[in-house]
This record gives C-alpha cells, structure tokens and sequence, in this order.
C-alpha cells in the first residue's frame, strides 16, 4: 500500500456511501418478495425461504463484486491481477489458509472439547454422518455454505478494498467497517418479533443487541485476518467454522444432552416439507469436566494471544499494522 501522502482514490464519504449501499443490497431483498419475506406463517428457516434468498444474496455478491472491482481496475489502474488480490480470491496461498485456521482452533480448544469429547460429535464426523446430515439440509447449507460465502464476500472482500481505497488506516477498517456486518443482522429484530408474537419487547430487543455485539466483535477478527493474510478463503472457512461450533461457554457447568426424536414439527411454506425438531434431557456430568473444559479455554485464549501475529503474518497482506511488521512491503500497490 503506498504512503500516507499519497491521495485518496475515493473519499471517505465515497467508501461510506458505498458500503451502505451493498449492506442495503445484501439486506432489503429479503423483503421485496412474498417468497423471501417471512411472515407469522412462514419464518425464515423455511426451506422456501431458504432457497430464495440464497438466490438475492447471490446477485448481490456478483453486482457488489463486479462494482468493486470495476472501481479498481478503471479508478485505482490496476492490474485485473492486483484487483483480484485485493477482493481476496488471488493467489490462493494454502499455507496462510491453514494458518489462519489454526489460530481459530486455538481460541476454540475449551468449546471444541465441549462439541466433541462432551456432546459427543466425535464418533458422528468419524463416520461422516454428522457432516452429510448438517449440510444436506437447507438451514445447514444456509449457515455453513451460503451464508459464510456472502457474508465475507459483501463484508470482507468488497467493503474492505473499498475502504483501502478511501486512504482508511488499518485500525479504522478494523473497528469500523465491521459495524454494517453488525448492522446487516439487526433485521431479525424484525422477523423474531414476527414469529414470536407474544415474546415480550425488552427480551426480543436485548436478543438483538446481543447477536449485533457478537457478529460485529466476529467483523473485527474477520477483518483482521482479512488484512494479514489477504485471503478471502480464510475467513470464509473461519466463518464456518464459528457458525458450526457457536459462541463459547463462559459460565456454568458442562452438560451431556441426550436426544430424542419429538413428534414431526412442521414450517409452513410452499413445497416445504415438515422438519423434524430434535429434542432432549441434559445429564450432569462430573465436575472434572467443567474445571477442563475452563483450563482449555483459557489455555486457548493465551495460546491465540501469543500466536496472533505470527499465524496471521503473510507476504500477500494488504497493510501494515503500526510497528508490529518490519518494514515488509505490501504485495499490493494502491
């Protein structure tokens, strides 16, 4: 990236602009349609639903995908291979990939312990089971496929590049282009209240400014990696990951779930078929479950601290974060 005198390319209020309008994009399809808009009868886990707003959020990924890197290749002059770069998708370099993951892995080990060795998943991904039966569903695709793809696509790969382009530091793009991933999950707001009619307003309101801290505090680490590695793939792939493992247990003891088929539930929709809920009892287990569990989290939290820099450094990022590189230069000139 060149130096702090160089001229923007964009202004600041362009990259804003700009960034709101592919939030929007991404967002306001859901409702523009019978068939995407949930209702009292028809809520947004629906198979039908589903499938078309798959659909929207695949055309805005091209159209927002297309824009961005028109504005690089005709505004910024660069090559279409530089332009690629900077959207994420080229050089694909496994090595930073992997590494990036493995830096994920470490601040999950305490909840990874819990999914395995206490939910008992272990024997399920062994045989394959678990993964064919999460991602042969709709809901299953929606949040380990499509959703990880979009999302970083609109949210990393097109939003941030914009903002390199404005002359934004490093640390700016960081905490604050994640503030529209954040903003783009508000709408459930809307459709919890929908579906859950009689859930009173503070609890429905306090969900939604949970679930808006968490998806913008995931921004932050996604765009970090994002700028480190200059890889796309990786944050898709970590974005999966998450969805698939959930947020971490901070309190409580562990607890064993039995499952148990309940009577057939069904979503409402056209062509939908009934989805079977699973449900269960939880078993208490010994406390030296818990105090592990506890120990690796914490032992995960330090172990990702220590190898936060070095498992992110790559000779494809796009900046230089302070005084944290020595004077490597970026693959990418701006």
């Amino acid at each position: 990236m060149t130096t702090d005198k160089e001229e923007p390319i964009i202004s600041t209020a362009t990259a804003t602009i700009l960034s709101v309008a592919f939030t929007l994009v991404y967002v306001v399809p859901f409702y523009l349609s019978a068939s995407t808009r949930p209702s009292p009868r028809l809520n947004r886990d629906a198979p039908s639903v589903i499938r078309a707003r798959v659909r929207t959020v695949t055309v805005a990924c091209i159209l927002a995908s297309s824009a961005t890197l028109y504005l690089l290749v005709v505004t910024a002059r660069l090559t279409v291979i530089d332009a690629l770069h900077l959207l994420g998708w080229w050089p694909i370099q496994l090595i930073d990939v992997a590494k990036c993951c493995a830096l994920t892995l470490l601040l999950y080990t305490g909840p990874l312990f819990e999914k395995i060795f206490i939910e008992g998943e272990v024997d399920d991904f062994r045989r394959g089971r678990k993964i064919f039966e999460s991602l042969s569903s709709w809901q299953g695709y929606r949040n380990y496929v499509a959703g990880p793809i979009t999302e970083e696509i609109i949210f990393r790969s097109v939003l941030v590049p914009l903002h390199m382009l404005a002359k934004v530091s490093p640390a700016r793009i960081v905490f604050l282009t994640p503030l529209y991933f954040g903003i783009a999950h508000a709408h459930h707001f809307y459709e919890f209240t929908l579906t859950h009619p009689h859930t009173p307003l503070a609890p429905a309101l306090l969900r939604t400014v949970f679930q808006f801290g968490y998806t913008t505090l995931f921004g932050w680490f996604a765009d970090f990696i994002y700028l480190r590695s200059g890889s796309l793939y990786a944050c898709i792939i970590i974005h999966a990951f998450c969805n698939w493992v959930g947020l971490p247990r901070f309190w409580g003891r562990v607890k064993r779930t039995e499952y148990y088929p309940l009577s057939p539930v069904a979503i409402r929709g056209k062509d939908d078929t009934d989805a079977v809920q699973p449900g269960g009892k939880e078993r208490r287990l010994g406390l030296q479950w818990t105090v592990t569990y506890y120990v690796l989290l914490l032992a995960g939290a330090y172990a990702f601290y220590a190898g936060l820099w070095p498992l992110t450094d790559s000779s494809l990022a796009f900046v230089q974060f302070g005084g944290a590189e020595k004077s490597k230069k970026s693959w990418v000139k701006l």
